[in-house]
């Protein structure tokens, strides 16, 4: 039997998105990609572009309600976002993750959300990994002709962590073990 996963990378500017089918302990490419919300912008009173939120997150709406038309995923995966250095960004990702959490929920998909140490964890081995490592990964584990775009790649990384269990771990045997910081002890 299987489960196609939809893995997210939010970003207000740049939303990746993978698609990937899991068969068994085999995973299976299915499509990428971007949803792009730049070169939105308004002008203020005193002339001055203002960025327009409400449209972006709009777009990223939009644009996963479409994706999921056309894959008809199962399950979604989502990375979580933690408070970056700029808090106002971390807001404005917050509100990015928060419309395409909605796109999913709408479409009556099961949403699970993961940490980037998660992520990493499960596809390359050890939290710490580069952005590279993640990529160059995501190829192989996928058998992919060339390594995604980073946005991409990264929402592939997300739905692989969810197709693993999410830690990393598999289907393997944790009785009387414990996890700690995204390690089995």
């Amino acid at each position: 039997m299987s489960i196609r996963i939809l893995g997210v990378d939010p970003g207000l500017r740049v939303t990746g998105f993978g698609i990937i089918e899991q068969e068994g302990s085999r995973l299976h490419y299915i499509g990428s990609g971007c949803i792009k919300t730049t070169g939105l912008a308004a002008e203020t009173a005193d002339g001055q572009a203002a960025e327009v939120l409400p449209q972006r997150l709009k777009i990223i709406l939009d644009g996963l309600a479409e994706i999921i038309a056309t894959y008809q995923p199962q399950q979604a995966a989502v990375e979580k976002v933690f408070v970056n250095v700029n808090p106002q960004s971390t807001l404005l990702l917050g509100q990015a993750r928060g419309a395409a959490i909605s796109a999913l929920v709408l479409a009556g998909l099961p949403v699970a959300e993961y940490t980037a140490l998660q992520i990493k964890q499960a596809v390359v081995g050890h939290g710490k990994a580069a952005k590279t490592q993640v990529g160059h990964m995501v190829r192989r584990l996928l058998a992919l002709d060339g390594e995604p775009g980073a946005d991409a790649a990264d929402a592939l990384a997300c739905a692989i962590c969810h197709a693993h269990g999410g830690q990393g771990l598999g289907r393997l045997m944790t009785a009387g073990r414990r996890v700690r910081g995204g390690r089995l002890l």
